[in-house]
């Protein structure tokens, strides 16, 4: 538990039950296909500004229900709101549209509805909801499946096709649910990545990243990689971090306008920059391990009032990724 679990959790109902403005990814097949109304069409996933924000947004609520930190009420609130989107009937609805458009939310948004029916089970109050996850699990993995045996190049900016955050997601995903997804997943980062040396970061961060593609890529590899692999190839990839190369990944992003969206994702950087940079302390010299820590602890704080205090364009997901940031510091 934290101080912030209760706001955190608060926003993150009100966020799901806020079904307008919607951004809809919904690819229309003819002129009867244009009812895009959020609740009919995604009745498990509505809410939260799109689909993948919903999915997360959920997730958010499984881990901070399974903290324990949650006054009565609230945990409650959370609880309720899971029992009522994660039933069944809402699920196959989801399936059937997941199948009828198999490119849709792939790979981002399968990978985190994947790593949400991975936390349900570990979760006492929301085991109970596991029981009706698996043909989604199944839905999601087979589409994913195809979608790494096509995969010949890697999609590296910082936002949502990027493939080394759908890996490492993936990979976690995988693991929590015994699925050999998890071996696909590490397989391919090391096909796709193992080789990186020397990786230019001068021109990070780009105006509308959420993600590093640098610190992305290096999470994931030292996920993977075999322990005793993961300095070497990271002082490789990344010469220096730490010390004197790569500040601009150690400093927070400035956002100048909060109510802009694609601005807005900056926010999300200086939090997943947070969670990267506490990973890959782990593996570096005392002193250069300092710094990146204290860098995160820097970046994590200077996105801390936007969780829950901004507009909606960035409450509508930003509390997924604070605790992501907060998870990599235990």
């Amino acid at each position: 538990m934290t101080q912030h679990d209760e706001e955190w959790a608060r926003i993150a109902c009100e966020v799901l039950e806020t079904h307008y403005p919607y951004g809809c990814g919904h690819l229309a097949t003819g002129p009867g296909d244009l009812d895009i109304e959020p609740a009919r069409l995604h009745p498990a996933f509505h809410g939260a500004y799109d689909w993948h924000s919903s999915v997360h947004m959920q997730w958010s609520l499984v881990t901070l229900l399974d903290r324990g930190g949650l006054g009565r009420e609230t945990a409650l609130r959370a609880r309720w709101l899971l029992a009522e989107r994660l039933r069944a009937e809402k699920l196959d609805t989801e399936i059937r549209y997941l199948r009828t458009h198999p490119g849709f939310e792939r790979p981002y948004g399968l990978v985190w509805a994947l790593l949400l029916c991975a936390e349900l089970p570990r979760s006492a109050p929301t085991r109970g909801f596991a029981a009706v996850t698996g043909p989604l699990v199944d839905t999601a993995a087979e589409l994913l499946g195809g979608w790494l045996a096509g995969l010949r190049y890697p999609v590296r900016h910082g936002t949502h096709a990027n493939t080394a955050f759908a890996l490492s997601t993936l990979y976690r995903a995988g693991t929590g649910l015994g699925h050999e997804l998890a071996d696909t997943a590490r397989e391919t980062a090391l096909r796709l990545f193992s080789g990186d040396t020397g990786y230019d970061t001068r021109f990070e961060p780009s105006g509308n990243e959420f993600l590093s593609p640098a610190l992305t890529e290096a999470e994931l590899m030292c996920a993977v990689l075999p322990a005793g692999q993961r300095t070497a190839w990271l002082d490789r990839f990344l010469p220096g971090l730490g010390g004197e190369n790569h500040g601009e990944l150690l400093t927070a992003p400035e956002v100048d306008d909060p109510t802009e969206g694609q601005q807005g994702h900056l926010y999300g950087l200086a939090l997943s920059r947070a969670w990267q940079l506490r990973a890959l302390a782990a593996y570096l010299p005392t002193e250069r391990a300092a710094t990146l820590r204290a860098a995160a602890h820097t970046q994590f704080e200077s996105a801390l009032p936007v969780v829950t205090a901004g507009n909606f364009h960035a409450t509508h997901w930003l509390v997924s990724f604070a605790l992501l940031a907060e998870g990599a510091q235990s």
